[in-house]
């Protein structure tokens, strides 16, 4: 990225980056010098993942502590010894698409195995630079030392592993494409060949599934211009003198019509010259990814600013394939039949780690949540009309999985006496596993709702707003209106929990959903004879239901129903990821959401850390605990910042972004704020961060006080702003060149579309 001035001069970007919002991807042709600030290179780069030992927890069902590549749709998990390298790769479209519990889930597509035999017992050493996306890995066993650096392409369905050797004599080695063992009863095909030198896995679902996949594996092995050591059975000579690579190429049946021609194509024509060409592609794609919003926070746990990069790597790594999202581990799949089916669990799992996506402007990751929301809407109208006989709206089960597929139904095929004992209690309602929950569908327009309000994009509502109008019209009916109130009846907070009444997370999503829902119709000029309704029900839903505890008032579960549980965070859900509550709520209701916290303290729990965290920034709790909490949380964590003890995946990825981005600026209840819950003594500076509005904010605090602020205005909304410098006035200039004194505690300014203000105190 450079740094350009109204005359376009340049200046080194190395050592300083302008806060730039024209550039390319947002289609403005004017550049605007703003305050020079430290480049994402100089911050990124001194945060690295680093291993000095092999991983543990793989291969294994769930979440594993190896390192991880990936590019949105391939994604490599590295374990082994130095003797044996050990490359699990997996594809976003690579499932098994049967609709019965524990019969669909995303696979394995097989192992690449880099054997060195003679370096056993040799030292251990791996390292992944965050900025550029390259992993280099270093073996040394007495005077011998093998290296090698390896990425997966950003721009291509491709890895590439460089090797090369220090030291005198030579290593044998070998490279080999090996099947993941099959599941007995789930009838996959694998074929391992040989074609034009390119050595192919293939491996497919097509009986007894909904859907057939397949995808292959290409694999090349390069030497040095010796023939003798380019081997058709994948055997290699490694010296000082003579090093080696190979390259994998892969492919999928959603991806092209053969996939086995399409790797082995691609793994042929690859030369020296395309490949450069494509690592210097892969790295300006980081670079890019990078440049789109970043954090520096100094002053605080170093461990904090790590795991906030280590988390966006990870799902830089993971999301970008619009048609099929992450699943419940990512894109690293490592044992077939993965937990909770590695599914898209609908009652937060699948929600959580696109939370931080949205402030952090990285939209192109966020953009894949919803596809197989939509993919499901003529099922969930099913649900909804044969389970609770309202006929358009839409109720969705706990679990499904891509283009359609329910991970969790539970047909008459199922005859265990888990699924009887489950059906039998309720859990089970038709074929649906909803665990007495009717909030899945409201759930899942959380991240929906999100984006709408981060972007208010046009094109985006129109693809998801029939979702969320089913989902309201689907409360609409399920609603009770009594005595002056909506009411929820036949609810579960918990799964299982069957029978609540008034669980408070359904009565924060619904008004999210009503909320949603109207300011999409607003902004499409559709349905106008439905915001009344929606407003109404927003307006008028049942309170939230509170208790004592140990003399506080606190939230309930449920009004009638389950009161508290010590683990888990639905008790507080209602102000996030809901949004229901926030600093400029009512005193009192503010009160009971801190005391909550204070009695929950559930800042490293199983399953809500992701909203615990967020939570407590949004009611404004103490900002040193916050960072103290969080300083802990980060230091809880594998090398590639899965959390430790916990099976669960991504989901934990958003929790640090999140709450840092939050912390710093905040855009909830239509107010900007600037370092809202944040140590004034704390120096910290932020590029980008993307709020409610469509507004893109960079500012800087030092030394206590705020010495820069810009905002670029995406798409021309009214901002309200409180005033960072309290009482003093404000020059706002625009990059029209249009200057406007403010004053006052907050102030409004009507900005233009794609326009950046530069705002200053006056003197």
């Amino acid at each position: 990225m450079k740094i350009y001035k109204n005359n376009f001069s340049v200046f080194n970007y190395q050592f300083c980056v302008a806060i730039i919002f024209a550039v390319v991807a947002l289609g403005l042709g004017r550049f605007v010098l703003a305050q020079q600030i430290p480049s994402a290179e100089s911050i990124i780069s001194k945060h690295t993942i680093k291993y000095a030992q092999p991983p543990k927890r793989i291969p294994a069902n769930h979440s594993v502590d190896a390192p991880l590549l990936g590019n949105g749709y391939v994604g490599i998990a590295v374990s082994g010894a130095p003797e044996k390298q050990v490359f699990y790769a997996a594809r976003n479209d690579f499932w098994r698409l049967k609709s019965l519990h524990r019969h669909g889930y995303p696979a394995v597509l097989g192992m690449i195995e880099l054997n060195l035999p003679q370096l056993k017992d040799a030292s251990y050493f791996l390292e992944q630079k965050l900025f550029d996306a390259t992993t280099t890995a270093k073996f040394q066993k007495g005077n011998q030392t093998v290296i090698y650096n390896a990425y997966l392409a950003a721009t291509d369905d491709l890895f590439v592993v460089e090797l090369k050797m220090e030291g005198d004599g030579t290593l044998e080695g070998n490279v080999r494409l090996v099947a993941p063992p099959s599941v007995p009863g789930f009838a996959d095909k694998t074929e391992i060949s040989t074609t034009k030198n390119i050595y192919v896995l293939s491996r497919k679902f097509t009986e007894s599934v909904d859907i057939p996949t397949q995808a292959a594996i290409g694999l090349r092995i390069d030497g040095d211009k010796n023939k003798e050591n380019n081997n058709a059975d994948g055997k290699f000579i490694l010296s000082a003198e003579r090093p080696m690579r190979f390259i994998c190429t892969f492919s999928g049946n959603f991806k092209s019509k053969n996939c086995v021609e399409t790797v082995v194509q691609k793994a042929s024509e690859y030369n020296d010259s395309r490949l450069r060409e494509i690592e210097t592609t892969h790295k300006n794609w980081w670079r890019d990814y990078w440049e789109k919003s970043y954090v520096s926070i100094p002053d605080v746990p170093v461990e904090i600013e790590r795991q906030y990069y280590v988390s966006l790597y990870g799902m830089g790594s993971c999301s970008r394939d619009k048609d099929f999202p992450p699943p419940i581990f990512g894109t690293w799949n490592t044992k077939e039949v993965p937990n909770w089916s590695g599914d898209y669990h609908l009652n937060y799992n699948h929600n959580a780690p696109f939370y931080s996506l949205y402030s952090a402007n990285r939209i192109e990751q966020a953009d894949p949540y919803y596809a197989p929301l939509l993919a499901f809407m003529d099922r969930g109208h099913y649900y909804s009309e044969k389970v609770t006989n309202i006929p358009g709206g839409l109720l969705l089960p706990v679990g499904i999985g891509p283009l359609g597929i329910e991970t969790t139904r539970a047909t008459a095929e199922l005859t265990d006496g888990t699924h009887a004992s489950w059906r039998k209690g309720g859990n089970i309602e038709d074929e649906g596993m909803f665990w007495g929950q009717k909030s899945n569908s409201a759930y899942a327009v959380v991240n929906l709702s999100m984006q709408f309000y981060h972007t208010y994009d046009k094109e985006f509502t129109k693809k998801v707003y029939p979702f969320v109008r089913d989902v309201a019209y689907f409360w609409e009916k399920y609603l009770k209106f009594e005595d002056g109130r909506y009411v929820i009846y036949n609810d579960a907070v918990h799964e299982g929990s069957i029978g609540s009444f008034n669980p408070i997370l359904s009565l924060g999503l619904v008004r999210m959903v009503m909320e949603t829902a109207r300011d999409m119709s607003i902004l499409l000029d559709i349905d106008a004879d439905k915001r009344e309704k929606w407003t109404h029900i927003q307006t008028h839903l049942a309170q939230f239901p509170t208790q004592e505890r140990n003399g506080k008032t606190v939230f309930r579960l449920t009004e009638k129903g389950l009161a508290w549980v010590n683990g888990n965070t639905l008790g507080i859900q209602h102000i996030y990821p809901a949004g229901q509550i926030g600093l400029d709520s009512d005193a009192k209701l503010l009160e009971i959401s801190r005391n909550t916290i204070e009695a929950k303290q559930s800042w490293l729990d199983f399953n809500g850390s992701n909203s615990f965290f967020p939570t407590a920034v949004r009611i404004g709790i103490d900002a040193e605990t916050i960072l103290q909490q969080l300083a802990r949380y980060s230091q809880h964590t594998y090398p590639n910042g899965f959390q430790k003890d916990n099976p669960h995946g991504i989901e934990n990825w958003s929790t640090v972004p999140n709450t840092v981005n939050e912390m710093l600026c905040m855009g909830r209840q239509n107010i900007v704020r600037l370092f809202p819950v944040w140590s004034r003594n704390k120096n910290a500076l932020f590029h980008q961060i993307r709020l409610e509005g469509a507004f893109l904010i960079s500012a800087e605090l030092k030394n206590g006080e705020v010495v820069y602020l810009s905002i670029f205005s995406e798409q021309g909304r009214t901002l309200n702003l409180l005033n960072p410098w309290q009482d003093k006035k404000i020059k706002v200039k625009d990059s029209d060149n249009n200057e406007q004194i403010y004053d006052g505690e907050q102030i409004q300014i009507n900005t233009k579309s794609k326009t950046i203000y530069q705002l200053q105190v006056v003197k």
